[in-house]
């Protein structure tokens, strides 16, 4: 499967250019059946915070023995669904729809909602799924979901803007606070890509999906997430030997511990009580129409 590069390539000359941002972790995660798991909020999500989970998923064409996941709440925080390959369709408690290959679905979960989805057809599958911890002004507000066409992502260069913005592009999906770029980026073989990473964003992170890709001395080979340590502004400089795909996350680094439930992320416990309270009360609801 191609990544489908998105336009001209370009090149670059990086031999003056310096970065402080040397990596300082790597994982291939825990495969659990067609999903591999990239980072929990208990473990690595405490240092990529506001970026608090990450799964890839994958399955292969053909009938479906993963008939996808069932009603389940969240509360606390955003997930956002990246279709790389594919189709899925989506219900949350207050929308639904469906996303196809190169859609986004975004779900701010925040005082608690319940969602549930499945792949679409016997086709190939491929996507991530991430979880954004939300600041304590969202954290407790009412829930909404947006869904994007693959036309209506706007680019930058080699990269989608999901979430966030760079350059002259935005994305339309409304920011979970002023600090989060999440960007779906695709490289031509031998093109080389200066991202240059705001001066607010101190987390940032790679995970390869596609090829492998080179920032600066390193080599991050396909189905790898690696994490940058943590710094001011300042360049990733990337450099492809072959097509490459890779997803690329910065942000200003959410500034409160991670207060968990069993599906939700809060920044104190109180809000965490008043979430996991919406949660039963939606969920008494739904049992109560059989919808669970």
């Amino acid at each position: 499967m191609s990544c489908g590069p998105i336009r001209e390539s370009t090149s670059i000359s990086l031999s003056s250019l310096i970065s402080n941002r040397s990596i300082i972790y790597r994982t291939v995660g825990n495969l659990h059946g067609p999903i591999t798991r990239l980072v929990s909020p208990s473990d690595l999500g405490n240092i990529t915070k506001p970026f608090v989970f990450l799964d890839a998923f994958k399955m292969p064409a053909g009938p479906r023995t993963f008939k996808g996941f069932g009603y389940h709440p969240h509360s606390g925080i955003a997930t956002v669904t990246v279709m790389l390959e594919g189709s899925m369709w989506y219900e949350e408690t207050h929308s639904k729809g469906e996303v196809e290959e190169g859609g986004v679905e975004f779900f701010r979960a925040a005082s608690g909602a319940w969602h549930t989805g499945g792949a679409i057809g016997e086709g190939a599958v491929r996507g991530y799924q991430l979880w954004l911890s939300l600041p304590a002004s969202q954290e407790l507000q009412t829930p909404d979901s947006f869904y994007l066409k693959a036309k209506d992502v706007p680019r930058e260069g080699p990269a989608r803007i999901i979430l966030g913005s760079y350059g002259s592009s935005q994305s339309p999906i409304p920011s979970t606070n002023g600090g989060i770029n999440y960007l779906d980026v695709r490289m031509k073989k031998g093109e080389q890509w200066i991202y240059n990473v705001p001066s607010n964003h101190t987390v940032a992170f790679i995970s390869v999906w596609k090829g492998k890709i080179k920032v600066f001395d390193d080599i991050v080979k396909a189905d790898e997430l690696v994490v940058f340590e943590e710094s001011a502004g300042g360049n990733l400089n990337f450099a492809s030997d072959d097509d490459a795909c890779f997803i690329l996350g910065t942000a200003e680094k959410h500034p409160h511990d991670l207060v968990l439930g069993s599906y939700s992320v809060h920044t104190s416990k109180e809000s965490l009580m008043k979430g996991e309270a919406n949660i039963k009360k939606v969920g008494a609801a739904m049992k109560a129409k059989g919808i669970i």
